[in-house]
């Protein structure tokens, strides 16, 4: 489904990522790890057209989606949250959702205005959609809330509703399980893997709770300082050495 290609990326003199290559499969759950400034968000953002890369390719679905800008790519059947919680805060979880389902409606202009038929007949579908999606994540009940009421775990499954609700066939998620606790962390890990049977993706996820990353993974790939340093299973990698020196440093 996803391929990128030697993708290497550079601002000014600095190399943020070089000569980086990775698969995702069909409805395949794959992390990306490594420590902290390795460059893991900046490929999320190659991926998605926030940044371009400098050379190399990024192929889904077999056409290249190197250079294209966010919105060619997320309707091409992308979608991506991010590792700073970005909700529409002063609208309800329901309108969050809204928002996106105008990706796949394609509202007309004239029978908006006007509140022709087909408008109201896209306006229910677009809710009946939206209330779905907020019951597939636990949150029918917090429809009408606005998002910065809800607790910070809820949140995060907001925004993972709002990104399903592009309808993609790859859901990146940068840091899910950022601030929570061990309960919760178990509940994302059970909802993530839920999610990828239901709607049928593919999950790449950035991640630094190690639990979630070796529980629900069925790849890794492993960054350090810009270059991938590792690829394979859970259980390939917690033996690797190179992975080892990179999280906890070499002793002299």
């Amino acid at each position: 489904m996803l391929k990128t290609v030697d993708v290497t990326i550079q601002f000014g003199g600095l190399t943020a990522v070089a000569d980086f290559s990775a698969e995702v499969g069909d409805n395949e759950i794959v992390g990306l790890i490594g420590p902290n400034g390795a460059g893991k968000t900046t490929i999320f953002n190659m991926i998605t057209g926030v940044y371009a890369p400098t050379r190399g390719n990024i192929v889904f679905n077999g056409r290249s989606i190197k250079g294209k800008k966010p919105h060619v790519i997320t309707e091409a059947g992308i979608a991506r949250t991010f590792q700073n919680i970005r909700l529409f805060s002063e609208m309800t979880a329901l309108e969050n959702i809204l928002v996106a389902c105008n990706l796949r409606e394609k509202p007309n202009l004239f029978e908006t205005v006007l509140h022709l038929p087909n408008y109201t007949a896209r306006e229910k579908k677009s809710r009946a959609f939206a209330l779905d999606l907020l019951e597939s994540v636990g949150l029918k009940n917090n429809a009408d809330d606005l998002a910065i009421s809800l607790p910070y775990g809820k949140q995060k499954r907001l925004e993972i509703a709002r990104a399903l609700a592009t309808e993609p066939k790859l859901l990146l998620l940068d840091e899910p399980a950022a601030g929570m606790n061990p309960q919760e962390s178990q509940e994302l890990m059970d909802f993530i893997v839920s999610i990828r049977e239901r709607f049928n993706i593919a999950v790449l996820l950035i991640e630094h709770h190690m639990q979630v990353v070796m529980g629900i993974c069925q790849r890794l790939y492993v960054l350090d300082y810009g270059l991938a340093i590792a690829q394979g299973t859970p259980g390939e990698i917690q033996k690797n050495q190179k992975v080892i020196d990179a999280y906890l440093g070499e002793e002299e």
